[in-house]
């Protein structure tokens, strides 16, 4: 008993000193490598969309506005992670793969995520109201999707588009955050004086549908690791209740689904940004079709997918804002 006092003692005791390190790894920075390139697609199509209503600025799209959105992008990112990590702490617990995260192994304590997950949600909130009333008004929604997504995969295998829903948000956000600017409330619900005109569609519309879909499908994959566990502790996810076959069709079908979404979106005249989704979806559809022959499928598929967005924002980057498409005309 007392040596199970001490033990618990000694967890707390480090879960009290916690660095930079171990921050990084709680949030699972590299994670960040799928969300940081379509909230820079997001804002940069929006800059494009409205560049003839902005403020000059010798440096191109490179703004403040731009800063801000990473301050609340990283939140946002930050806070997404250290809720998943406080509320799936007992399911982390009973799974072998997950078992030595920090909150499990006491290596980081409660007090100490609950105060990172404030610190992250003050970002979000600081960078929304930098950027306008919209922003910061709508920074209750992804917030919600972050606390509803823990508890999905209890209950349903479609926690899968759930998750994707969350990283959707991403480029619509950063989007918004531009377009408030010019066109406040409407760049939402595109009510202008006297007309109406839905800024938003198609372009950002399946752009981050594509990206829900892309990550759906990633998700998918990455839950094969758990299926034992999954099925031994009433987890629900897609690997756990359908077939190794099933997984791998619907994983193929989804690439396929968020290839056509970004197709559909057409944000540029120019063929790159179609190219560079064709090319990705190739490659994403030979890693999840050929996994057996990879030593390492998880980190090849881990490469391959956060690839997809920087490729893809490349293509954008590449776009002149005069040859792009004057979204909502």
């Amino acid at each position: 008993m007392m040596g199970t006092s001490k033990e618990h003692g000694s967890q707390m005791l480090r879960g009290g000193n916690v660095g930079a390190k171990e921050i990084l790894e709680f949030v699972k920075i590299e994670h960040t490598l799928f969300s940081l390139p379509f909230v820079l697609v997001g804002y940069i199509l929006a800059y494009n969309q409205f560049i003839h209503d902005l403020p000059v600025s010798e440096l191109g799209w490179l703004r403040m506005d731009l800063f801000w959105i990473l301050i609340a992008a990283v939140g946002a990112r930050g806070l997404a992670m250290a809720l998943n990590r406080i509320i799936d702490r007992d399911i982390d617990a009973v799974n072998p793969r997950t078992a030595s995260r920090h909150l499990v192994s006491g290596s980081m304590s409660m007090k100490t995520a609950w105060s990172l997950s404030v610190t992250f949600l003050g970002m979000l909130l600081l960078g929304a109201w930098k950027l306008n009333v919209v922003a910061l008004m709508m920074a209750w929604l992804p917030v919600l999707a972050f606390v509803i997504y823990p508890y999905t995969k209890r209950y349903t295998w479609l926690c899968h588009l759930w998750l994707g829903l969350c990283l959707g948000l991403a480029p619509a956000g950063a989007w918004v955050a531009v377009a408030a600017d010019v066109h406040g409330w409407a760049a939402i619900t595109g009510a202008h004086e006297g007309y109406t005109d839905i800024l938003w569609y198609p372009t950002i519309f399946f752009i981050s549908l594509g990206v829900a879909l892309w990550i759906a499908a990633f998700d998918i994959n990455y839950a094969r690791m758990d299926v034992e566990s999954d099925r031994e502790n009433g987890i629900h996810s897609f690997p756990s209740r359908f077939s190794e076959g099933a997984t791998t069709r619907t994983s193929v079908q989804l690439t396929l689904l968020w290839f056509a979404c970004f197709a559909i979106s057409n944000p540029m005249n120019e063929i790159w940004f179609l190219a560079a989704a064709g090319l990705m979806a190739i490659l994403n559809i030979a890693v999840i079709i050929g996994r057996e022959k990879f030593t390492d499928f998880q980190t090849t598929l881990f490469r391959v997918s956060m690839l997809t967005g920087w490729v893809l924002l490349l293509a954008i980057i590449l776009m002149e804002p005069d040859k792009g498409l004057m979204l909502g005309d």
